[in-house]
C-alpha cells in the first residue's frame, strides 16, 4: 500500500513539476507577501510570521510546507524591508527559499500605490530517507542538492476597502539536471488578488476576495473566499479551489496577535479523499513613532 501511494506522490510530483506551481497557501490573504513583495510594509507595523501547511494529512509523504517571514515599514511608511524562507516537501524532494523583500509605497488621494521586488535562492534536494520503498536502496531514489537564484516583482493598489494585487514571485525559470534530465523545478506564476470589504452593520463585514494564478501551459486556477469578520477580531470564512476543493477558515486577531487555522476537504474529483490542515501564528507590533498604533490588519 505505502508502495502505491508513493508511486501516486511520484506521479503527481511529475505533474507538479511539469506544471511548475508554486506551493499552495490557504491564508495567502493574511500575509500576501508570500506572492507579493509589494504587501511588504503595507500594514505600517513590524510583522513576523509562521505558518505550517499539512496536505492529505495521513498519507506518508504528502505535501508539506513551512514558511516564516518577517517585514517592517520604514522611511515614515514609506518603504517596507523583510524576509522570507519557504519549506515544501513532496516525497524525497523538498525545495526550500530564502529571499529578501524590498517595496516602495506612494499616497494618492484616497489609496496606497506600492511597487516591490524580491531576490533569493532555491535550494533543490532529493533526500531518500524521507519515503519508504520496496527495495531499497533503490537506484531511482538517491541524495542530490542544487542552490538557484531567482527574483520576483509586484504591484499593489489599495485602501481600507479594497485590495488589488498582481505579482510573478519567481520570474525567473528554474531547472536542475539529476542523473542525465533536466527537471523544471519552478516557471513563471502570475498571482491576480483582489478583495473589498462591505459593511453589514457597525459589528460585523463581509470580504469576499478571489485569486486566480496562472502557468504557461496550465489552466488558469481560481480560489474564492468569503469571510465574515466580527468586531475586527473573529473572522469565519469559506473558500473553494476550482471548485475541487472546499474549505473552512477560522482566525482570532488582537492588536499584537493572530492566530489563523484552515481545514480543507476534497470535492468529488479529488484523486484523494484525505483532509489538509493549515496553521499560521503571526505579531504585528509599532515599534517606531510612524508605525499604525492602533492597527488590527496585519
Amino acid at each position: 500500500m505505502k508502495y502505491s501511494l508513493l508511486t501516486f506522490l511520484g506521479c503527481t510530483l511529475s505533474v507538479v513539476v511539469h506544471a511548475q506551481q508554486d506551493p499552495l497557501y490557504s491564508q495567502y490573504f493574511n500575509n500576501p507577501m508570500l506572492i507579493n513583495p509589494a504587501f511588504a510594509g503595507s500594514n505600517e507595523r513590524l510583522y513576523a510570521g509562521v505558518a505550517y501547511r499539512s496536505q492529505w494529512a495521513g498519507i506518508d509523504g504528502g505535501p508539506v510546507t513551512f514558511n516564516l517571514n518577517s517585514h517592517i515599514a520604514l522611511m515614515n511608511n514609506k518603504v517596507g524591508v523583510g524576509m522570507l524562507a519557504v519549506q515544501d516537501q513532496l516525497g524525497d524532494i523538498k525545495n526550500t527559499q530564502y529571499g529578501g523583500v524590498f517595496s516602495y509605497r506612494i499616497k494618492l488621494s484616497n489609496s496606497t500605490f506600492s511597487f516591490g521586488m524580491q531576490a533569493g535562492v532555491t535550494r533543490y534536494a532529493t533526500d531518500p530517507n524521507a519515503v519508504k520503498v520496496m527495495n531499497n536502496p533503490d537506484p531511482a531514489f538517491y541524495q542530490f542538492t542544487e542552490t538557484k537564484f531567482n527574483t520576483g516583482a509586484g504591484v499593489l493598489l489599495q485602501n481600507e476597502r479594497y485590495t488589488l494585487s498582481l505579482s510573478v514571485p519567481r520570474m525567473l525559470a528554474s531547472s536542475v539536471s539529476q542523473g542525465g534530465q533536466s527537471i523544471q523545478v519552478y516557471s513563471q506564476n502570475f498571482y491576480l488578488y483582489g478583495s473589498y470589504i462591505f459593511y453589514v452593520s457597525e459589528r460585523i463585514q463581509f470580504k469576499p476576495s478571489t485569486l486566480l494564478r496562472a502557468t504557461a501551459g496550465t489552466q488558469v486556477s481560481a480560489d474564492v473566499n468569503a469571510n465574515f469578520i466580527f468586531n475586527k477580531f473573529y473572522t469565519a470564512g469559506v473558500f473553494t479551489r476550482k471548485l475541487n476543493t472546499y474549505g473552512l477558515l477560522l482566525q482570532m486577531v488582537t492588536t499584537k496577535y493572530r492566530l489563523g487555522y484552515v481545514f480543507e476537504l476534497p470535492g468529488k474529483g479529488s484523486a484523494l479523499n484525505y483532509n489538509t490542515h493549515e496553521v499560521s501564528l503571526s505579531l504585528s507590533l509599532d515599534v517606531l513613532k510612524s508605525h499604525n498604533h492602533s492597527s488590527t490588519d496585519f
